[in-house]
């Protein structure tokens, strides 16, 4: 958890604000003047831009050098994962800056579960005026993806997935993502090209490599084991995804969610809208519908899989990839 000296000062009106700004995100390409006229008239705030590794690299050294108080993200969620895998290299969590959200990017998916809604640019206004009248401030705390597998650096972020999902996402980076095509249409295309792959592997026979279901085993942390083929698996510490999908139903008192369907489940197509909205209670695993909530997940697979729209490939089925929860991140939202 982020140190209460940080989030004093933050409600005191105290507080030290840095901007990480990717010009090249989505949104802030397509409203880029209104989002920096904005930051123009907030003159206490220190803004770098970073749109490749290397200004990322100086970018956060030059916001974490001046002891930043809130760390202001106006990007999409690679950068996020970008910041979010930084901090939790160099800093124990009780050392990060506050983290607000502003959904610049061509997906957002972690600012819009924590409500952050609206136009960059309006964000930001709501940001100068809490900053001057902090009483109205609200914090949330998230635990973050730790997603570790030997031989491999680390990762952090808020949404992990393999099959189908992981195709849907290769997919909008390259053609989609051309196209210019951000927000929720964006999000449905990538949805209606897995639809699309699923239901043709269904009515063939044939799966297509571009859209092909996953092959894993899944060993819980109470040692349960699932090991099969399946459309996709996917783990979350977010309450909703994009489109307001909530696809898990886990009652299990703990902080990640995870989900999986099996390769040919029953009743398919009427369970589709129970298992997108979170009310899945209904559907049964003996007929491939899978939900809890979990502290970690070990997994053996030999595919791709992502981490907040990036996209990784696992060493292979000997070498065990687990993801966990980390500790609490504190978060800004308006």
């Amino acid at each position: 958890m982020t140190s209460p000296t940080r989030i004093d000062r933050l409600r005191t009106g105290s507080a030290k604000v840095g901007c990480l700004l990717n010009p090249n995100s989505g949104q802030v390409r397509k409203r880029s003047a209104a989002i920096r006229q904005v930051l123009t008239s907030m003159p206490d705030m220190l803004v770098c831009e970073a749109s490749d590794m290397d200004t990322f690299q100086s970018a956060m050294e030059c916001l974490l050098q001046a002891d930043t108080d809130l760390l202001v993200i106006v990007a999409g969620d690679g950068t996020t994962h970008a910041v979010l895998g930084h901090l939790f290299r160099i800093l124990p969590v009780s050392n990060w800056p506050v983290l607000m959200i502003v959904p610049g990017g061509t997906t957002n998916m972690t600012p819009l579960d924590l409500g952050m809604r609206g136009k960059p640019e309006h964000i930001l206004r709501r940001l100068r005026s809490v900053l001057v009248k902090p009483e109205a401030l609200q914090l949330r705390q998230r635990p973050v993806l730790r997603i570790e597998q030997p031989g491999m650096d680390t990762l952090y972020g808020m949404f992990f997935a393999v099959g189908l999902v992981a195709r849907g996402v290769k997919f909008s980076r390259s053609s989609v993502k051309q196209l210019g095509i951000t927000g929720g249409i964006f999000t449905f295309l990538i949805m209606l090209r897995s639809l699309v792959g699923m239901i043709s592997g269904m009515i063939t026979g044939r799966q297509h490599d571009e859209w092909a279901p996953v092959t894993l085993t899944m060993t819980q942390g109470n040692g349960h084991v699932n090991q099969g083929t399946y459309l996709f698996a996917l783990i979350s510490a977010l309450d909703c995804l994009l489109l307001n999908m909530r696809p898990y139903w886990g009652q299990e008192p703990a902080p990640l969610h995870v989900t999986w369907v099996d390769q040919h489940p029953r009743h398919l197509w009427r369970s589709l809208w129970p298992l997108l909205t979170g009310n899945g209670q209904a559907l049964l695993e003996q007929d491939g519908y899978h939900s809890h909530n979990i502290q970690s997940l070990t997994l053996h697979l030999d595919d791709e899989y992502i981490v907040d729209g990036e996209l990784y490939r696992s060493l292979g089925p000997n070498i065990p990839l687990q993801v966990s929860a980390t500790d609490l991140v504190t978060f800004l939202v308006l």
